[in-house]
């Protein structure tokens, strides 16, 4: 997802902007400024590539002690480390979501951006993000709010010489902690949570991804869409995902076969993490190659329920995404691009919040989508009487 937002910032900032590309291997980071670059028509902003381990907090305040706004592209475990880093350098914070547990511990740090007038914008991806900033847009038609409903669902129909044996398109270890921690919703006004993976029933979402099944996990949209619409009185709040059913398999196997936990087991006398060693393994994977074009599509829809002018009403958000092949991305770009945009809109003066905040708090949806559809992503609402639609 990094790779896809530094290639979004170098399609669409200023050829004066400074883009610094931060890895703990710093030959990763440099062969993406070089795959820019060494192009003989470049012309973009100018690129850099530094070494940062966001556990070392002080060097990596040293390498990114110019920094505007720090992007978080770094598994989720690590974003206090970040956000740490971001608040000795006073720079803004982009990340792309806490999985509930780390976006509570997130919103703790709201008084610590504010005293440096900087703004750290917690889950700003695909789900979470245009998930939020949707509901956003549901709940400002409506006087009051009593449901938000998140849903996400693709397909890929593309074709590929070859397929890894376990293909994934973000974090295996976050994809394995969705499979494998309580998800939270919040029902009747409280939290709770409920078994992973239940809540598997029909969904039904425009074409092409039609009829799918998307299940509960856990997600950061249920840390904020309940305290961000508590005012307008919600009392429901939800998030579900659906992934193709053979895949759903795979990882449940491997979920069962224990390699999701995080407690150090002794192999040959070295110490491992199973799930650290699984996505390990996962990412050396050789990649299939696309054959023809990509033809992937993705939905992301916020339902929001409530009333207006006294009478029952549903408000149905769905965000199509269908790829940028000219950039060579598919509908990853959905996560990778906002954090690329909500960056430039607040270099802009567009974002002017400051503390801790959530996307459906500080980016404004007109301007916001305005941008995706730059990318080929755009929003169609559908306004129905009562609450009969099914989530």
């Amino acid at each position: 997802m990094g790779r896809i937002t530094v290639c979004d910032l170098v399609k669409t900032c200023l050829p004066q902007d400074v883009i610094v590309v931060a890895d703990y291997d710093e030959k990763k980071a440099r062969a993406v400024v070089d795959s820019y670059i060494q192009s003989s028509n470049y012309s973009g902003p100018k690129l850099e590539a530094v070494k940062v381990n966001v556990k070392d907090r002080v060097a990596a305040a040293k390498a990114l002690s110019q920094a505007f706004v720090i992007i978080n592209s770094s598994p989720y475990e690590y974003n206090l480390n970040v956000m740490a880093i971001a608040l000795d350098v006073r720079a803004h914070y982009i990340d792309l979501g806490g999985l509930f547990h780390m976006t509570q511990k997130q919103l703790k740090l709201d008084e610590q951006f504010k005293a440096i007038g900087k703004i750290a914008l917690i889950g700003m991806g695909s789900g979470p993000g245009i998930a939020n900033i949707l509901a956003r847009l549901g709940a400002d038609e409506l006087d009051t709010v009593e449901e938000i409903h998140c849903r996400v669902a693709g397909c890929d129909k593309t074709q590929y010489t070859s397929h890894p044996a376990l293909d994934v398109s973000y974090s295996l270890q976050t994809i394995l902690e969705e499979f494998s921690y309580e998800p939270a919703v919040f029902t009747k006004g409280k939290f709770q949570f409920v078994p992973p993976m239940t809540g598997l029933v029909a969904h039904r979402f425009p074409n092409p991804v039609g009829v799918k099944k998307p299940m509960y996990t856990l997600h950061s949209e249920v840390a904020t869409l309940p305290l961000s619409f508590q005012n307008k009185g919600v009392k429901e709040v939800s998030f579900k995902i659906a992934f193709d059913p053979e895949f759903i398999e795979k990882v449940q196997f491997l979920r069962d076969l224990g390699m999701a936990s995080h407690d150090y087991i002794d192999v040959d006398g070295v110490r491992v993490r199973p799930i650290t060693l699984l996505s390990k393994v996962a990412l050396s994977q050789t990649q299939g190659q696309v054959k023809g074009k990509l033809k992937q599509y993705e939905i992301v829809r916020t339902i929001v329920k409530g009333i207006k002018n006294g009478k029952k009403l549903t408000v149905v958000s769905d965000c199509h995404i269908q790829g940028m092949p000219e950039w060579g991305l598919g509908s990853d770009i959905s996560t990778g691009s906002p954090p690329s945009v909500v960056a430039q809109m607040i270099a802009g003066g567009e974002i002017a919040h400051h503390g801790v905040v959530p996307p459906e708090i500080a980016v404004p949806t007109k301007s916001f989508f305005s941008q995706l559809k730059r990318r080929k992503m755009f929003v169609k609402v559908v306004r129905q009487a009562g609450w009969r639609f099914l989530t």
